[in-house]
C-alpha cells in the first residue's frame, strides 16, 4: 500500500519510522493496513484537531498507542526522553504524530543527532520539510528553537 498523501504532513523517514499531523477516524485503519505496529502521539488530546479516543481506536486496530502530551509553549527534555523511549522500545513500525507535525519534527531533529549520529545538516533538511522554529516570531516558536538548541553540541 502507497503512503498516504492526504494525512496532514505525512513524512517517512525510513523503512519503519513515518510521521504526520493530526489522524482522523479515517485514518486508523489505514496506518493499519500500512503495518504500522505502534503510535506515538506527541498532541494534547485536548486539541481541537485531537482525536477523540484515539487509543482505543488504535487497539481495536491492534496497534500499539503511547501518548506523551507536550504542551505546545512547554517541551522539555522529559518529554523527550519518553519519546526516545517510546521510539526506541516500542514495537516497529512507528508512526509519531502530533496537530502538525511541528512537535514531532523537531524531536526528530534531535533524535536524529543526539541518537542516531546524524550530521545536523540532514537532520535539519528533515526538520525543515515541516518546518524550522527559528523561521517564526511567535513566543512558542522561540520556545522550539530553545529545545532544539540544547541539543547542539
Amino acid at each position: 500500500m502507497p503512503d498516504p498523501d492526504d494525512i496532514r504532513a505525512w513524512q517517512r523517514l525510513d523503512a519503519e519510522t513515518t510521521t504526520s499531523g493530526r489522524i482522523e477516524d479515517k485514518d486508523v485503519a489505514r496506518l493499519a493496513d500500512l503495518g504500522v505496529a505502534h503510535v506515538v502521539n506527541l498532541a494534547l488530546e485536548t486539541h481541537p484537531e485531537a482525536l477523540a479516543g484515539e487509543g482505543e481506536k488504535l487497539a481495536a486496530q491492534g496497534i500499539a498507542y503511547t501518548h506523551i502530551p507536550v504542551p505546545f509553549d512547554a517541551p522539555d527534555d522529559d518529554h523527550f526522553a519518553a519519546f526516545v523511549a517510546a521510539v526506541e522500545q516500542g514495537p516497529r513500525p512507528v508512526h509519531v504524530h502530533c496537530i502538525m507535525n511541528w512537535r514531532v519534527s523537531a524531536f526528530f531533529y534531535r533524535y536524529n543527532r543526539e541518537c542516531r549520529g546524524m550530521p545536523e545538516v540532514d537532520a535539519r533538511k528533515l526538520m525543515e520539510r515541516q518546518w524550522s522554529p527559528e523561521g517564526h516570531d511567535s513566543k512558542e516558536a522561540r520556545v522550539w528553537a530553545e529545545f532544539i538548541a540544547r541539543s547542539a553540541k
